[in-house]
């Protein structure tokens, strides 16, 4: 075993509001990052609106040995720097553990006014070989979150040519941007919405055909087909099955995009990658039932990205939609006397198949038996969004397990 393998990394997992906060945490996350409403690069996500709430976040997260890294990942222009002293200072108040930033200003900046916050850099900087990462760790930088075009041969020299206190954070799972690191110019250029601050339209989802300057009117395929291509799409990246490899480069912190996401997605692949790496940090491969539930969100097709070499790493043309294969029906609020008493968020009927996801496990079959609603009257559906009701289960599950079912 290689020095590099003895690291043991962190699960980092989105957090885009409380509900998904929780969730994260629930679910098995070592850290969260989330943002406000300035300086985030998901500003369409729900946030942490007020220093009250950030506090609020932080204080949840350290209860339970998690950490919290504020993101503060936007290319700010001249107007949004004045606006950096009171951020930074809320940020240091509340507790959080690391600020992400992606610009160089807001970094000399965060190192003069306080100078202990721990500082990451963006994958938003394109850090791409190691004589950045020691620039920046010279600069005071701690952890540096890795381009996603690089392959793992290139972390792992990264790995061995940088200081060993240096920490190195890769994404994988997750959408993927077609432009280098996020860096985009196609939103903005579109529609007027800045993709380096938060604001993407998501332009490269878009199905595009040519139209020539003299044939007004008149458009042509950019593939062989009359149906237009989406030229532009990425798929989105899935590394469940080769934690080990990442491992083995030295890879301190994963990372899942996805603040946007819903608190179901959060939880059913926090919940995946926690058992991937746990078996892969005990020499384990990845137990099936984690390769499963990745498929169970709903997802765009996967590929390994740039990590085995660019031509692993693929665009979508043939759509941009998504796969989706199951609905939350419920969420569990407690187990009781051989009932599940739960709060609906999806319609449901008695008998129907469901699936309960429970931190640290694979889901369970069950069976939506002796259905009822809130005051305990036999129903024939759970049809109303957010009810109280109840189904007969012998198996006790934790407060804010997941039911699900098919689609």
């Amino acid at each position: 075993m290689t020095a590099a393998r003895r690291r043991t990394p962190e699960l980092l997992a989105p957090a885009g509001d409380l509900e998904r906060l929780e969730s994260a945490l629930r679910y098995g996350a070592d850290a969260v990052y989330l943002g406000r409403d300035s300086f985030s690069m998901r500003a369409a996500a729900g946030n942490f609106h007020s220093a009250q709430q950030l506090g609020e976040a932080v204080a949840l997260a350290h209860a339970a040995g998690k950490k919290v890294y504020l993101t503060c990942n936007t290319l700010p222009r001249n107007e949004e720097i004045p606006q950096f002293d009171a951020f930074l200072q809320e940020a240091v108040e509340a507790g959080a553990d690391a600020l992400i930033l992606a610009d160089l200003g807001l970094l000399a900046l965060a190192r003069k006014q306080a100078p202990d916050m721990e500082i990451h850099m963006s994958t938003q900087t394109g850090i791409v070989n190691y004589a950045t990462c020691r620039a920046l760790y010279e600069m005071g930088v701690k952890r540096a979150v890795l381009a996603r075009e690089l392959s793992l041969e290139e972390i792992a020299e990264i790995r061995a040519k940088i200081p060993a206190e240096m920490e190195l954070e890769v994404f994988v799972h997750g959408a993927m941007c077609m432009s280098f690191s996020g860096r985009c110019l196609l939103s903005a250029y579109l529609t007027g919405r800045d993709a380096n601050r938060g604001a993407c339209a998501q332009p490269c989802r878009w199905n595009y055909h040519v139209m020539e300057s003299t044939r007004p009117g008149q458009y042509f395929p950019v593939e062989e087909t009359d149906e237009g291509t989406y030229i532009f799409n990425a798929k989105d990246l899935c590394m469940i099955e080769h934690l080990p490899e990442l491992l083995d480069a030295g890879v301190d912190s994963l990372k899942i995009e996805g603040r946007n996401k819903s608190a179901y997605y959060v939880s059913v692949i926090t919940n995946a990658y926690r058992g991937a790496l746990d078996a892969a940090i005990a020499g384990a491969p990845a137990p099936a039932w984690t390769q499963q539930e990745v498929v169970q969100v709903s997802h765009r097709e996967y590929c390994t990205g740039f990590f085995f070499g660019r031509e692993q790493a693929g665009q979508r043309y043939e759509s941009s939609s998504y796969v989706r294969n199951c609905d939350v029906a419920a969420v569990v609020q407690r187990w009781e006397s051989g009932r599940l008493y739960l709060s609906q968020r999806n319609r449901f009927f008695a008998g129907d198949a469901l699936e309960v996801l429970a931190p640290g496990q694979a889901p369970v079959s069950i069976t939506a038996a002796q259905l009822q609603d809130g005051d305990g009257q036999s129903i024939e559906t759970a049809n109303h969004a957010m009810m109280d009701c109840s189904i007969a289960c012998a198996t006790a599950f934790p407060a804010g397990s997941m039911i699900r079912k098919p689609v």
